[in-house]
């Protein structure tokens, strides 16, 4: 029988160390068995892809401003001497808005009534011609020619008479025209000349948004003008309330683009309400086709492999991930919008994208959890 203690004393050593190596090899080789049969599983967040969008919206920030502004000019050129109006008063109909040097134009007046006299004088002389010529036609006194030239004449001193009377009531109204007036009720909105400045007929100098109905003027691109037409209903949200929101409706489209943004003006009409103001900032949102179907991810579930963009898609029968091939259609503030590549019922990764690979097995959360993490998400969308 084999004894320990019978081993030569050299020889022990040896063989300790052997024996050792042996139970370690053997520890070893049973712990890497149970690693081979431990399958890693990781748990991970999804989202379910739900019905393919058929709409989208746009949003488009604009100023509130009165349906109708007038510019106020003079109707004759000067010197501006005072400005009665200033930015955001109150006016009415015949209002004084501002008045430029009439001492010209009184001049004129004065000439006017000059000529005026002087051409009724003138009228009095041939109408008395012209009465004797009569006389003296009926007496044989006369020629005809005599009495048809006083009577020529005094149609001439009349028509004289006629174009000094018009002339004196144009400058009259000259001088009415050198002061500035309001032609309907509203509130000024802009000063675009002041005391002491020459302008010449027609020049603005007075912006009067009228009173009644207010609108938003917004700028659209040339890639989504198409979407608006007239009568298009809109939503109207404003800067200064959360709360304030309207229905708007498409009111006018411009029928060219500007020149220099390469934008075109939409005006949308809004309802009657106290709480908007001139000036105020709104918000536009408007419901259109979208052309194609969207699905919408987050953005934490876009990832890339060998160059193209990609989503981990669980296989709901074994439990693992797989990569699939997605076509981004648009970037959005909420996430991605994909236009082919899913399908609805798919899950895909949401979270820890980059730790995924072929056929790793997962944990799904359940259905109900998943629900509730859906609609979270829309709310907070």
């Amino acid at each position: 029988m084999f004894s320990f203690n019978s081993l030569n004393a050299n020889v022990r050593p040896i063989f300790s160390l052997a024996l050792v190596s042996l139970i370690g090899a053997g520890l070893a080789a049973c712990t890497e068995a149970k690693t081979e049969t431990v399958e890693a599983v990781r748990p991970v967040k999804v989202v379910e892809i739900a019905k393919a969008d058929t709409t989208r919206e746009l949003h488009y920030s604009g100023a509130v401003k009165a349906r109708t502004e007038m510019n106020l000019g003079f109707r004759v050129g000067g010197k501006i001497t005072e400005r009665v109006a200033n930015i955001g008063d109150r006016v009415k109909p015949g209002d004084l808005l501002a008045r430029i040097d009439p001492t010209d134009y009184q001049l004129a007046v004065a000439s006017a009534e000059a000529n005026l006299a002087a051409a009724e004088k003138q009228v009095e002389t041939a109408r008395l011609t012209d009465q004797r010529a009569e006389q003296l036609y009926s007496r044989k006194f006369a020629s005809e020619a005599q009495r048809e030239q006083a009577a020529l004449a005094y149609k001439q001193a009349a028509s004289l008479r006629d174009a000094a009377l018009s002339s004196l009531r144009q400058a009259k109204n000259q001088v009415g025209y050198a002061e500035l007036r309001s032609d309907q009720s509203g509130i000024v909105t802009s000063i675009n000349a002041d005391t002491g400045q020459v302008v010449g007929t027609g020049t603005p100098v007075v912006a009067v948004a009228v009173d009644g109905e207010k609108e938003v003027q917004i700028a659209v691109p040339e890639l989504e003008i198409g979407k608006f037409t007239t009568g298009k209903p809109v939503k109207v949200r404003f800067w200064s309330d959360d709360r304030l929101v309207m229905d708007g409706k498409v009111r006018e489209v411009a029928g060219s683009a500007d020149a220099q943004s390469r934008t075109f003006s939409v005006r949308v009409s809004l309802p009657d309400d106290a709480r908007v103001l001139l000036g105020m900032t709104a918000t536009i949102e408007a419901t259109v086709d979208s052309g194609q179907n969207f699905v919408s991810i987050p953005l934490s579930a876009l990832a890339q492999q060998d160059g193209k963009q990609i989503v981990w898609v669980v296989d709901q029968a074994d439990e693992t991930v797989k990569a699939r091939d997605i076509k981004v259609a648009n970037f959005v503030d909420d996430g991605v919008q994909v236009v082919d590549g899913l399908e609805p019922g798919d899950l895909v990764v949401s979270a820890g994208t980059q730790f995924m690979a072929e056929k790793l097995k997962v944990k799904v959360p359940p259905a109900e959890q998943r629900a509730a993490s859906n609609e979270t998400n829309h709310a907070v969308r």
